[in-house]
């Protein structure tokens, strides 16, 4: 890197940081959202800041500007490995940041992506996230459970991100499937299930606007549906929202564990949620780089699995037999947001 880009990237990285306090070459630890605003990475922050602070390590917090914005980013992650961090925690916007956290791992850095792992393997030593096929498997038990005999003639609209296949999005809309007892050819991608009572996955965006829109398609094509999966809880507000004004109603299901969805499910509005929890991903990250900066140990991947679980609960205020759930009061509880 030149002088003139380097200064250019130290003074990007001084306007994407969300928290700075004077980092000493060994034991700084950096912290890359996609953004600042979403609930969730605001958790995460809190999650690592307090736990790098009772581990006496030093704490540097940047963002992007919004999901799927990498150039800032990748300024980021170069300006941690020019302080002299040991550890990188990444909610990567995508994998276009692969190639500079791979220059971090070169250069000695620990390198956990959050969340969601990156395409390339060789980006990052962890992924410490949900098991995000188990969140939805969690749903579709319990919407099977509800739903009894009737669950062999439901009609189930699937609300998932976008067509793009990304991980998190294949998991959790498979897995629902899975868990309501549908059969899935094929795990690695949306849609090859060929059941009748799937109704069509439509993009939601994961926002209400796009729930909204895409339970409106679904329903356009059959006004009958009475499941309804959704890939986050704003999803499912904007698929409520749809099914009122078309004076329809339906099981939903969602997944995510914000204090928003919890208040919904506590509402009616949403049946059950799977929650993540974002604290401790971020907590247990930090925990892992300051045992790296030890010893050199770098963390396992949770048993039969290839990242490490950071847990996920099923919330509901109708539990069934079989499938074990908190209520909406405990996971107002642990909720974010």
């Amino acid at each position: 890197m030149t002088m003139k880009l380097k200064t250019t990237a130290l003074l990007g990285a001084a306007a994407l940081a969300l928290m700075a306090g004077t980092a000493s070459a060994g034991d700084l630890v950096c912290l890359i959202t996609k953004n600042n605003s979403n609930p969730f990475f605001v958790k995460m922050k809190e999650g690592a800041e307090a736990k790098a602070k009772e581990l006496g390590m030093d704490f540097q917090a940047y963002a992007g500007e919004k999901d799927g914005d990498a150039a800032p980013q990748i300024t980021a992650i170069e300006n941690c490995v020019a302080a002299g961090a040991k550890g990188i925690l990444i909610t990567a916007s995508n994998d276009s940041v692969a190639p500079a956290l791979k220059d971090a791992r070169a250069a000695g850095l620990l390198v956990i992506a959050l969340d969601t792992p990156l395409g390339d393997a060789e980006a990052q030593d962890m992924t410490f996230a949900t098991d995000n096929f188990e969140a939805g498997k969690l749903i579709g038990a319990w919407a099977k459970a509800q739903l009894g005999d009737k669950a062999a003639e439901a009609k189930i609209a699937m609300l998932d991100i976008n067509k793009d296949n990304i991980s998190v999005d294949v998991a959790r809309d498979t897995g629902f499937l899975v868990g309501f007892g549908i059969e899935v050819p094929d795990l690695t991608v949306m849609g090859s299930e060929t059941d009748p009572r799937v109704i069509g996955h439509e993009s939601s965006d994961a926002n209400p606007e796009g729930g909204q829109r895409a339970m409106e398609t679904l329903l356009a094509k059959d006004p009958d549906i009475n499941v309804v999966y959704t890939i986050n809880e704003p999803a499912a507000e904007g698929a409520f929202q749809a099914l009122k004004a078309a004076g329809k109603e339906a099981l939903i299901v969602s997944v995510d564990g914000g204090c928003p969805g919890v208040e919904n499910v506590k509402a009616g509005v949403i049946g059950a949620t799977s929650q993540q929890y974002p604290l401790d991903m971020a907590s247990k990250g930090v925990e892992a780089i300051a045992a790296f900066v030890k010893d050199g140990t770098k963390p396992s991947a949770s048993e039969g699995l290839n990242f490490f679980n950071t847990g996920v609960n099923l919330v509901t205020d109708k539990p069934v037999e079989g499938v074990p759930s908190i209520d909406s009061a405990k996971g107002l509880e642990l909720c974010w947001g």
